[in-house]
């Protein structure tokens, strides 16, 4: 695949549902420890006896097992049935705080390089980057050419899904991991009278529940970062896609590597890790990388932009909406993952500064 994914398990457990020391000590270091030490010291005991049991059990297998090769292929299944359950229990937890305080839309805002914005531009900005990757890719809103037929790959709770199908009169439909997301974005999409163009399921990504070709816009918004095979993610894309259908790709990726580089240094691969520890990402990969992947794929007029400088304003805005009243304590109550979580935002803020990651949008057309 060019240059290499690096995965947060690379320097931790199997188990990517155990948080790290330095996950508390970042904990400890933001908020007060005597309102916080018992319930954080109480959640730990609970995380190294569950992590401890996990740690026993995949032993007892590989020994059972007593073949290195076969044991390996397990672990690697359950250690994505395990991601797949992390991510699901994040957007389980976290979904509802997120609506009730940013909307629809569960992604980055678009901006215009060094804006200042007021925390009230941030809902439009979201619906701005929407727009920016449609232009991005010339989807037509001629009524001979605009799409009929999206599939909207890592729904959230539809927002993305809703618009697009109001904007071009299209049917649509949204996966997601998450039971509790796709039951929202449901009941969002019927209060809109939407509920006969739009529909939503718990679906993996890299096995979709549709048929070849079935779709004229195929939209990724912000989840290709939670793939744990961008391959098969990519694969999948290109399945699902009509002849002459769009794919759009928003993602998270870190820089690319330069000719004289095989890896990423240390220090950035260690921040990259921090940060999948707390949103459940299995692999960082490069724009470049996912370029070569669609051209594997034989997918045609492939084109990629840097949108990392037009989302600056994001991740401040969002770390600025947590530590409001209403944001702070919604967070406390809505549990351990979406805790983490949210302590981790101010790395995405040093990982962006840095250059080390990436808001890519990649677009493409699949050969008629």
């Amino acid at each position: 695949m060019g240059s290499p994914c690096y995965s947060a398990c690379t320097i931790q457990s199997l188990n990517p549902t155990c948080p790290s020391s330095s996950s508390s000590s970042v904990i400890f270091a933001l908020h007060k420890p005597q309102i916080h030490s018992n319930f954080i010291q109480n959640y730990t005991r609970r995380r190294i006896i569950t992590c401890s049991s996990n740690s026993r059990r995949r032993t007892a297998s590989v020994t059972a097992m007593n073949v290195v090769s076969s044991s390996s292929v397990e672990v690697g299944i359950q250690n994505q049935q395990e991601l797949k359950k992390g991510i699901a229990d994040l957007y389980d937890e976290s979904s509802g705080i997120w609506e009730d305080i940013w909307g629809d839309h569960m992604h980055h805002g678009y901006y215009e390089p060094q804006s200042s914005v007021e925390l009230s531009d941030h809902r439009a900005a979201q619906i701005r980057m929407i727009e920016k990757a449609l232009s991005f890719a010339a989807i037509s809103e001629d009524p001979a050419k605009k799409p009929t037929s999206i599939v909207d790959v890592g729904c959230g709770i539809g927002g993305s899904s809703r618009y697009l199908a109001k904007k071009y009169g299209a049917a649509a439909k949204g996966i997601t991991l998450s039971p509790v997301q796709a039951e929202r974005a449901q009941a969002l999409a019927d209060a809109q009278g939407l509920g006969d163009k739009v529909s939503f399921q718990v679906a993996d990504a890299l096995n979709q529940p549709f048929p070849d070709g079935q779709f004229d816009l195929v939209w990724s918004m912000e989840s290709g970062e939670h793939m744990p095979n961008k391959e098969k993610f990519v694969g999948e894309l290109a399945r699902v896609a009509a002849p002459g259908g769009t794919i759009i790709l928003v993602t998270w990726c870190h820089r690319d590597l330069s000719p004289s580089e095989e890896s990423l240094t240390p220090e950035e691969k260690e921040l990259l890790n921090k940060i999948c520890k707390a949103f459940y990402l299995p692999a960082w990969c490069s724009t470049a990388d996912y370029v070569k992947l669609l051209q594997s794929n034989s997918l045609q007029d492939i084109k990629a932009q840097d949108w990392s400088e037009n989302v600056a304003p994001f991740w401040p805005a969002v770390i600025k909406s947590a530590l409001t009243w209403k944001g702070f304590t919604s967070v406390l109550r809505s549990g351990w993952k979406t805790i983490k979580a949210a302590l981790a935002m101010p790395l995405m803020i040093e990982g962006y500064k840095k250059g080390l990651i990436k808001f890519a949008i990649i677009t493409c057309r699949k050969p008629e």
